[in-house]
């Protein structure tokens, strides 16, 4: 089945069962392996290794978790353009996101209260070949593409979250 044949399917069956469409999303679990070396699994074998960088006390033997957002937010709005273009009805050709931010160590440090941990400013940069797309409406594509990715929109805004002590 197609892309655009896999979204009109979903598209449809959510139309006709709104009550289905909300659930929640699988878990990670993380384990401290070594140090700050930390594995990370999923309910069904997902897998990935995470490190801190040396100045911090870490081996960067692996990618950090701020590395690991940054992967998401690329991999989720270049794939949310190809699925809009799919279910659009628009050819196009490579696609390349790149994503990169600007952080603080000292929020992460605790140094001063008034610098937070996270990022604090994000870019996505997109390189699309779509010919037939005039500048305006592959704009709209790149767009309506973060807008509609889980990744960059939980980011973009404010997502209510609980800590559990267990």
């Amino acid at each position: 089945m197609s892309i655009a044949e896999s979204v009109a399917r979903a598209s449809a069956y959510l139309t006709e069962h709104p009550d289905e469409a909300r659930y929640r999303d699988s878990a990670a679990t993380a384990r401290i392996v070594d140090g700050l070396v930390v594995d990370v699994t999923g309910p069904t074998g997902e897998r990935l290794r995470t490190d801190m960088p040396a100045g911090i006390g870490g081996t960067a033997s692996a990618p950090s978790p701020g590395w690991f957002l940054r992967a998401a937010i690329a991999s989720c709005v270049a794939s949310l353009i190809v699925v809009r273009a799919a279910a659009t009805g628009v050819e196009i050709g490579a696609v390349e996101v790149e994503v990169d931010s600007e952080s603080d160590d000292r929020g992460i440090l605790g140094l001063d209260p008034t610098i937070p941990a996270g990022a604090l400013s994000a870019r996505i940069a997109v390189r699309l070949s779509a010919p037939a797309l005039a500048d305006e409406s592959r704009a709209e594509l790149l767009n309506w593409a973060v807008a509609h990715c889980p990744v960059s929109d939980s980011v973009a805004r404010v997502v209510p979250m609980s800590v559990e002590v267990r």
